[in-house]
């Protein structure tokens, strides 16, 4: 089967542990960032089909990893990530309120 697409660093050793091979390549920065951003896209896809809330609980953990790892190729620590997110949750609040914005009148 043909993939091409960005996977997880051990996807690789659990597919040659099954017996079969697995054929890779190291993406430069630019191509890692591109791959990157169009696994996100597949993991909201995923996050979006998920019927069950242990599903897509799961899907919003690959969609953090994934942030996570951009943050990285960024210079962003998951800490600086979280920083910026607390700071923005201080000044303009968080979306837990489920606020739903339908228009603004002069």
């Amino acid at each position: 089967m043909i993939y091409n697409k960005l996977v997880r660093d051990r996807i690789p050793e659990i597919i040659e542990k099954s017996g079969k091979e697995a054929v890779i390549e190291k993406l430069t920065r630019e191509e890692y960032i591109k791959a990157a951003r169009e696994k996100l896209f597949e993991e909201i896809d995923e996050y979006i089909d998920a019927d069950k809330d242990e599903d897509a609980v799961e899907e919003l953990a690959d969609l953090l990893e994934l942030i996570y790892a951009l943050g990285a190729v960024h210079g962003a620590s998951a800490e600086i990530l979280e920083k910026l997110r607390k700071k923005k949750a201080e000044t303009r609040g968080g979306f837990q309120e489920r606020l739903y914005l339908k228009e603004v009148k002069e």
